[in-house]
């Protein structure tokens, strides 16, 4: 991707790129990511081992996000900052060959695996507060089943980047492209991107609001006003809705972050690459934009764990202490 961000639309992208603001504003910007990612995930991933409250299916699916999530910062973020400082490839031979597949494979393996994840979250959530009396449709046993597969899709539909993506010399330079055409033929992409697009993206999007708005539906119509609830009764209500809450703003952060991000994607595939609109730079800085918002998605998840959860800021006070 472009590493060019435009303010002022009198200034050139070619001087952006280059502009010694722009890449300090950037590594700022990604390095804070990085860390936070890297640090809260790693928590997150802590907290639910050491926790023995915390070992139920929706923690073993929230820290399995977390391990995803650990994947961007170590490789893709790492490659972007390498990208924004070097105009060469740094590594060749065998090694740079690795190190040029493994971050679109990884990040595409983070991703997925991340989205299966919040769908598992909202039918362990579904099973706990609309039918309750029933086994819970993801048990404990269950859970590293499901864990387990959650890797294998991913592996599976993300594995085309691991041949795609190659070393390229080109005037005394080595860039790492995605030669997909080359490899897998030019038409088969489009297709390959509008399938995983909507596989694992939009469908999931439109699932998981059809199960969260059930749930909701369920929880108010659950209690109503003037009625006198069991203790016990009220105290699962309340837990209930306390954790729909959480899981609904990871929801929600995952896909605010990601959607721009993929809309971008898809509009590059339509868009003539001579096209006025895609050469812009309002076009490139908001392609910049997004992708960073991707990766700030990693950093916001064990935010939003350790703000809206009890649970899992005692369990780091007990870590810290």
């Amino acid at each position: 991707m472009n590493t060019t961000t435009n303010g002022l639309s009198s200034w050139s992208c070619s001087s952006l790129k280059h502009s010694a603001a722009a890449k300090i504003g950037q590594t700022i910007a990604f390095s804070l990511i990085f860390v936070v990612s890297l640090v809260g995930n790693s928590l997150v991933g802590i907290i639910v081992y050491r926790t023995p409250n915390l070992r139920k299916p929706i923690n073993f699916l929230i820290a399995n996000m977390a391990l995803s999530d650990l994947l961007f910062p170590i490789f893709s973020m790492s490659k972007q900052l390498s990208d924004l400082h070097a105009d060469s490839w740094l590594i060749v031979g065998p090694l740079g060959q690795i190190l040029c597949k493994l971050p679109a494979f990884l990040a595409e393996v983070s991703s997925i695996v991340s989205v299966q994840s919040l769908v598992l979250i909202s039918v362990d959530r579904f099973g706990a507060v609309v039918v309750p009396l029933r086994s819970p449709l993801i048990s404990c046993k269950l859970c590293p089943f499901f864990i387990l597969a959650t890797w294998i899709v991913a592996i599976a539909v993300a594995s085309p980047n691991l041949f795609s993506y190659k070393l390229v010399e080109n005037q005394e330079e080595v860039k790492c492209q995605n030669q997909w055409a080359k490899t897998f033929g030019e038409k088969s992409f489009v297709t390959y991107l509008l399938a995983g697009v909507s596989v694992f993206f939009y469908i999931p999007m439109i699932l998981l609001v059809a199960v969260y708005s059930i749930i909701l539906i369920k929880l108010k119509k659950h209690v109503h006003p003037g009625e006198q609830s069991a203790n016990a009764e009220e105290q699962r209500t309340k837990s209930n809705r306390n954790v729909l809450k959480m899981a609904i703003a990871i929801v929600l952060a995952f896909f605010l972050c990601w959607l721009p991000a993929y809309t971008i994607v898809l509009i590059i595939q339509f868009l003539e690459p001579t096209s006025s609109i895609r050469s812009s730079c309002s076009f490139r800085a908001f392609s910049i934009f997004t992708y960073f918002l991707a990766f700030a998605n990693c950093a916001i998840n064990p935010t939003i764990l350790f703000i809206s959860s009890s649970n899992y800021r005692k369990g780091l006070k007990r870590l810290v202490n």
